[in-house]
């Protein structure tokens, strides 16, 4: 069984952007989204991938990812999945012992900013940047898979969070 332990923030300004040492555009879409499970299709570069995972709330699920050939991918996403698809920036930032990926939003989407760090355990320590704010692991909201039905930009002023400006 694969398992994964991650921990999701909201980014507080743009300080990711002077330390990130690369980033991917990402476009990811749903297959499926039941009360247990989602399917995923994603495409980042040159790579594709089709991704099962757990709808546990918290920071531990199941999840098991497979690689696709893009083209079946680029299909899929075009012509299968839910709208609006994801799209998005991952900029990867070495901090501490971690690998942060910091996605920024588009679309839909744009103008959220969220952070994750994958982990071995729930309770290992880890380093947190200076540009880290809130933890929203627990948030339902937060997870793309609900973006998709409850994008961003749809939100109840009361209940969105500070957007981040970056630089054009």
């Amino acid at each position: 069984m694969g398992v994964e332990i991650e921990r999701k923030f909201l980014v507080t300004g743009d300080g990711f952007l002077r330390e990130a040492r690369g980033s991917l555009r990402l476009r990811q879409g749903y297959l499926a989204n039941t009360e247990r499970a989602s399917v995923r299709i994603r495409t980042q570069g040159d790579r594709a991938d089709i991704n099962i995972k757990s709808l546990t709330l918290g920071v531990h699920r199941q999840e098991y990812e497979y690689e696709i050939p893009v083209d079946q991918a680029e299909a899929m996403l075009d012509e299968l999945c839910m709208r609006p698809l994801i799209e998005k920036t991952r900029h990867l930032v070495d901090h501490g012992d971690h690998v942060w990926e910091v996605d920024v939003f588009e679309g839909d989407n744009a103008g959220l900013v969220v952070a994750e760090v994958e982990l071995d355990d729930p309770d290992e320590a880890f380093e947190r940047p200076a540009w880290i704010g809130e933890e929203v692991s627990h948030d339902p909201r937060y997870y793309n898979v609900c973006l998709v039905d409850h994008p961003f930009a749809e939100w109840d002023d009361r209940h969105r969070h500070p957007e981040v400006r970056l630089p054009s």
